[in-house]
């Protein structure tokens, strides 16, 4: 379906640094951006970049050999929900050549898909994306208190003391960490060595769900993720598949999320290579 262009050029006052124009497009982190402006390979205008500078619209930015038209938009984040399967990593690309989570994404031109929080190659379940670099960054900030929640298949004998200690909290090496709530998902049946249980977490500290169950002498052998924030995984979404949020459940995200989308933002959009040997 073709939609309105609403891209602005010139007739604008927005303006923003260029490390966060260019981060929310997802053409580097921050800190990357920072040290190519120090190193002096980008240019705005055809003037080299200083930390701190600020993009307009109908800027033209250079850097990596290429040029960028800076544009304004009206438009909310694009956010997709992901079934994803064992043995993928969540990474663009992975220096062991296993396959990642991009793979099986939708291209969309002009933009790139960034992944919201990570999911160990091991652990099944739902995966965020989003196009604004804003939005990922507050959606896995501790202080955005969003918490996430996991279907665990525990092997071992839970009881409620060890249910406990895990509200409470127990220090692992990276730091004390908890569960927010636990709940059983079937009856004890006897003589099973395994048990199902949902637990929400606040944070997102690598494998923090199945360190936690391990502190207690327990072992995760099944994990998936079924919610993040306000965001259930359809039981319809079948593993390897995807679907984009509606504008409905946008608002519910951006509402659970304590999110304000900004009424315009800029953009960059890839325009051209530039001819010869860039300096930048």
């Amino acid at each position: 379906m073709n939609k309105p262009n609403n891209t602005m050029y010139f007739e604008t006052e927005t303006q923003e640094r260029i490390q966060k124009t260019l981060a929310r497009n997802g053409l580097g982190s921050r800190r990357q951006i920072e040290a190519a402006i120090k190193l002096g390979q980008l240019s705005i205008n055809n003037t080299p970049v200083q930390l701190g500078q600020k993009l307009s619209a109908g800027d033209r930015i250079v850097w990596k050999n290429r040029v960028w038209l800076v544009e304004e938009t009206h438009s909310k984040p694009r956010v997709l929900m992901y079934h994803k399967p064992d043995g993928l990593v969540t990474t663009r690309q992975d220096e062991l050549g296993r396959p990642t989570v991009f793979d099986s994404l939708p291209k969309i031109k002009g933009q790139k898909w960034l992944n919201i929080g990570r999911l160990d190659i091991n652990t099944t379940g739902l995966l965020l994306f989003t196009t604004d670099g804003d939005f990922a960054h507050h959606m896995t900030h501790p202080s955005s208190q969003i918490d996430r929640e996991y279907a665990c298949r525990i092997f071992g004998e839970v009881d409620d003391d060890m249910i406990q200690r895990l509200l409470s909290g127990v220090e692992l090496e990276d730091g004390l960490a908890n569960f927010s709530d636990i709940q059983r998902a079937d009856e004890d049946r006897e003589g099973s060595a395994n048990h199902w249980f949902y637990v929400a977490i606040m944070e997102g500290r690598n494998r923090e769900v199945r360190r936690l169950w391990e502190s207690q002498g327990v072992q995760v052998n099944r994990l998936k993720r079924v919610r993040y924030g306000g965001v259930f995984l359809p039981k319809n979404l079948l593993q390897g598949k995807y679907r984009e949020l509606n504008d409905k459940e946008l608002s519910i995200l951006f509402e659970d999320s304590h999110y304000q989308p900004p009424a315009s933002q800029l953009t960059v959009k890839s325009v051209a290579k530039k001819r010869g040997r860039s300096k930048g």
